[in-house]
């Protein structure tokens, strides 16, 4: 993968010497409106790299010399009838860098990668209290496919899991 950067940051593959940043960045960035209390609950137990998610489906975006952001992409299914697809499984950048640029670059480099890998379609899946990152990822050429309503309960209130996605090359 070519190196992305912008005026402000620039991404590179991860590595597994990225694991102690990662999951500092983890722990710092979610929040209850863009992920669920038992993934916050559970953080501090739970390794950054494993095996269903390891640096080599990381891209890490770095600001001032210092981890800022990262994206997950993986395939959505192992089938290759959806081999043509990759999906966003995870994004987030630090508190303290957030307004800078990351999260766009960090976009822009899983694009590329997509276009590496030969993927013609980019998709994520947000929650709808998440108004935030629908904003961004709309403002980044994602569109919302669909919604999956009421697929999560979080603290009583039923929370619709929003499907969105960048089609890629024209596809």
């Amino acid at each position: 993968m070519r190196r992305v950067t912008s005026k402000y940051a620039r991404v590179r593959a991860a590595s597994q010497d990225d694991e102690s940043a990662l999951r500092a960045l983890d722990a710092a960035a979610w929040t209850v409106a863009a992920t669920f209390p038992s993934v916050l609950a559970a953080q501090g137990s739970m390794e950054f790299f494993g095996a269903g998610h390891p640096p080599d489906v990381h891209l890490v975006a770095e600001l001032d010399g210092a981890v800022a952001g990262y994206v997950r992409l993986t395939p959505p299914t192992s089938l290759p009838e959806n081999g043509h697809v990759l999906q966003i499984s995870g994004i987030a950048v630090a508190p303290a860098a957030r307004g800078r640029g990351v999260a766009q670059v960090l976009l822009s480099a899983a694009e590329q990668r997509a276009g590496d890998v030969g993927a013609g379609k980019l998709s994520l899946r947000v929650l709808a209290t998440n108004a935030p990152a629908r904003t961004l990822y709309e403002r980044c050429g994602f569109v919302v496919e669909g919604a999956l309503r009421g697929e999560f309960r979080i603290d009583g209130v039923d929370v619709d899991d929003v499907l969105m996605a960048r089609y890629l090359n024209g596809a």
